[in-house]
């Protein structure tokens, strides 16, 4: 049967069906949006590409993503920044969505995922150990468990809270609050939301 597409295109189809959340039909969108474009902005994006490897690594300190030639996160060097308050998040695009809220001043440490057997991580994949460490170098008072409200996420906030514990550090360890968005149905929400609401509920 002869081949429908040029193979460069189909090619090109493939490698972008690999990312996540992009099915066979957006790969072909996509695919046939960069043939159509101009050279220049394909240029673009495959030196945008190029460099994410090139000119991004990890902070050494919260394990949040930083320019390659940085030694720590600036939100972790910043003066103004309360090192005695650790959010612990799962991956470094929390920190973005924390930060957008203006709310939080404290610093960041980023475990690296969530504790999930089915997928083969397990604590020793995160970077755990590394945070009793800063718990102790620091003198932290308080670390904000940031995890998300899903099953891994709960699992890998009570390891957490269990760790330290176990380590015979003494410090206040506090959680997201949970909650029904607002416009959001009672009949809509899932369980794990509308149980964290009832342990949330404020007197009126």
């Amino acid at each position: 049967m002869a081949r429908l597409l040029p193979s460069a295109l189909e090619k090109l189809i493939d490698e972008l069906g690999r990312l996540p959340g992009v099915g066979s039909r957006t790969a072909e969108r996509y695919a046939y949006y960069l043939l159509r474009s101009e050279q220049r902005i394909n240029d673009s994006l495959a030196t945008a590409i190029h460099d994410v490897h090139a000119l991004v690594k990890t902070c050494p300190v919260t394990f949040a993503l930083i320019d390659a030639d940085q030694d720590v996160s600036p939100l972790y060097s910043d003066g103004d920044r309360d090192k005695t308050l650790i959010a612990v998040v799962e991956e470094p695009l929390d920190i973005v969505a924390l930060e957008r809220t203006g709310q939080f001043k404290g610093t960041y440490h980023v475990l690296g995922g969530a504790i999930s057997p089915i997928d083969g991580v397990g604590p020793e994949q995160l970077h755990i150990p590394e945070l009793v460490t800063r718990i102790q170098n620091d003198d932290v008072k308080e670390i904000i468990i940031a995890t998300n409200a899903s099953v891994e996420g709960e699992s890998t906030a009570l390891f957490l809270q269990k760790y330290i514990k176990d380590a015979g550090i003494t410090i206040t360890m506090s959680r997201l609050a949970r909650g029904i968005p607002v416009g959001v149905d009672l009949e809509y929400a899932d369980q794990i939301t509308l149980s964290h609401a009832l342990e949330g509920r404020r007197q009126l």
